[in-house]
């Protein structure tokens, strides 16, 4: 198991224009050759955007983009015609398959946070895609068929335990609160990286909200 701290992100985005962004991987001007991608993951972006901010349209391709709002509300807007509000519990899976632009902003007049995470597809090419789910239930898992991962959503009271998947690679981000994890403690923006996980779990120090991805090799 690899734990990186929230600490140890590449800061990114541009604070005069209120976009304040931390990087889990090379990213950008970022550039780690050591730090590209774990499993199907190869960005899990930390976004806080003032009120007002964001980023106006620009383009994807063969990329998996998921978005999970911590606080706030996000705009969205695609080139495929999609204009949507996503609030925390929600779960936003936009498919860049073989090219879609799209805006993020931060239309409210409260602050925005979010978790963005790119996964790479298997097949390059095919027509992008938009999901949006409205309050997903704790442990209901997300299928990503087509970057062979599954998300798993997770919101433990303290002292509750998780089983960790037996994967061949498993990224957990902890979106809040504080947990044990195979013997660390990991807190508010930590991540591990784990590889052929069998029989770890985690437990919650204090209430606390996980993203978890179970990966294929």
């Amino acid at each position: 198991m690899d734990v990186r701290r929230a600490g140890e992100r590449y800061r990114g985005g541009d604070p005069e224009a209120g976009i304040d962004t931390r990087h889990a991987f090379s990213f950008g001007p970022h550039y780690d050759p050591g730090n590209l991608r774990f499993g199907a993951v190869v960005a899990c972006n930390e976004e806080r955007l003032a009120p007002g901010a964001g980023f106006d349209e620009h383009p994807h391709s063969h990329t998996e983009i998921v978005t999970w709002v911590v606080e706030g509300e996000l705009t969205h807007r695609d080139s495929t015609g999609h204009e949507t509000r996503v609030r925390p519990g929600d779960l936003q899976h936009l498919s860049a398959a073989a090219g879609v632009r799209h805006a993020e902003r931060n239309d409210g007049d409260a602050p925005l946070t979010f978790v963005q995470m790119w996964l790479t597809p298997r097949e390059p090419g095919g027509d992008p895609s938009y999901v949006l789910v409205p309050g997903i239930a704790d442990a209901t898992p997300y299928a990503l068929s087509a970057a062979g991962a599954v998300l798993h959503v997770r919101r433990l009271a303290p002292g509750e335990r998780m089983a960790v998947p037996a994967a061949a690679y498993v990224y957990v981000h902890v979106v809040r609160g504080e947990v044990l994890l195979a013997g660390e403690t990991l807190g508010a923006g930590d991540a591990a990286r784990i590889t052929g996980a069998e029989g770890a779990e985690a437990v919650a120090v204090a209430s606390a909200e996980l993203l978890l991805w179970e990966m294929a090799p």
